[in-house]
């Protein structure tokens, strides 16, 4: 690849994160993964998207008062973990459940499931180095009965 091709391949890059945060479908100019799965989540489970600034939760159920902090992964060429971004201030309670999406090499909703904030701790313990909870969804942890497979309401 030469230099205008890389050029311009960024300008397209460019130009789709500038359409999407347009689009209220991001909020940052970081990577849009976490961005669009708290917007698909928001969007197909009928949540309140919380601002930026939210503590510790990242979508509202106004109906019931329940707090979603969700967490999302791209799975493509290079980068196959399942870890998910660390939880931080786990003990504090700030929700009640987390919403782990797997998305595949194309964005399509590979895995998501719907995680009581009580058994994170069952399967997971404080990383000091990373100041928080980090949670990987292993085949183990996954197979929780409390664990519910919701793939089926986002795509």
């Amino acid at each position: 690849m030469n230099e205008e091709e890389i050029i311009e391949k960024l300008k397209n890059y460019a130009e789709i994160l500038n359409s999407l945060h347009s689009a209220g479908i991001i909020r940052t100019y970081n990577s849009p993964v976490g961005d669009y799965a708290e917007w698909l989540v928001s969007v197909k489970l009928g949540l309140e998207r919380q601002e930026n600034s939210t503590k510790g939760f990242d979508a509202l159920d106004k109906e019931t008062g329940l707090r979603y902090q969700i967490k999302s992964r791209w799975i493509h060429p290079g980068k196959n973990s399942r870890q998910l971004n660390v939880i931080r201030n786990y003990d504090k309670k700030h929700f009640d459940f987390v919403v782990a999406v797997i998305f595949g090499v194309n964005f399509d909703v590979e895995e998501a499931y719907l995680i009581p904030h009580e058994i994170i701790k069952k399967y997971f313990r404080y990383n000091k180095h990373q100041n928080g909870i980090v949670v990987t969804l292993t085949n183990h942890f996954i197979s929780d009965s409390q664990v519910k497979d919701i793939k089926e309401k986002l795509i």
